[in-house]
């Protein structure tokens, strides 16, 4: 009596292909800098009335004002995000190991606008004593909407691709908004109450810089880059 063997055919296992990071010349690299000019004149800001939750209210000495165009002392504009928009293409950046982070405070999101990498972590933590509510109107990633109360754990969460911007609320306190630009690149920046900012450690090239203003848009410049080169750029807003 013959004996037939039967033996399993396995399927062989899919080939992960491992990603290639794109790695900058230090020797090499250079810097772009430059600052966010504004002229003309800009919006009053809004004065916020927090008196529907008795508990933001109090946590204010004075009324909070919302100023979505916010000029600095010296004629240039902070929360304007920064970022290297083209000339990078096909090259794929590790993410970074450290997260960028979003808290709530005062009944207020700080800082107004986030910059973040694909990949990277955003953290968003809850100062207050009020529960919050944090909700990503994302178009591109995945929208989001989750509570977070008084004295609870960070929340963590991740974009898996580039959208510039993302505009976020609260939906329990209504006045309560940011925005987060997600890009492909480590090469964004946000300006602050000098209205400069600075991208280091970029490699030798052609590049599109653009520059976002939540009221007043955006603006691209070209800029070279030379070996080790250092590279200046200005921006200018106009208001009315």
């Amino acid at each position: 009596m013959a004996v037939v063997g039967l033996v399993a055919c396995s399927k062989p296992k899919p080939v992960v292909k491992e990603t290639v990071y794109f790695k900058v010349d230090p020797g090499t690299a250079g810097v772009v800098s430059g600052k966010i000019l504004f002229t003309g004149k800009a919006a009053p800001g809004k004065t916020i009335d927090m008196s529907e939750d008795p508990q933001c209210n109090k946590l204010h000495a004075t009324p909070v004002v919302d100023r979505a165009v916010a000029v600095n002392k010296n004629g240039t504009l902070a929360n304007v995000f920064v970022y290297i928009k083209g000339g990078l293409e096909g090259k794929k950046f590790a993410p970074p190991s450290f997260a960028s982070v979003m808290d709530q405070k005062g009944c207020w999101f700080e800082p107004r606008v986030v910059g973040i990498q694909t990949g990277q972590e955003l953290e968003v933590t809850n100062s207050d004593p009020v529960t919050h509510n944090i909700h990503p109107r994302a178009h591109v990633n995945r929208e989001w909407n989750q509570s977070q109360a008084e004295g609870t754990a960070p929340l963590e969460r991740k974009f898996a691709w580039p959208e510039i911007m993302i505009r976020v609320k609260c939906n329990i306190h209504n006045w309560m908004h940011a925005w987060i630009g997600v890009v492909d690149n480590p090469y964004f920046a946000v300006t602050g109450s000098d209205g400069n900012f600075e991208l280091k450690n970029v490699p030798p090239g052609e590049y599109t810089i653009e520059a976002w203003q939540e009221e007043l848009g955006v603006e691209d410049l070209h800029v070279t880059v030379a070996p080790s080169g250092k590279a200046e750029v200005a921006f200018t807003f106009k208001g009315e």
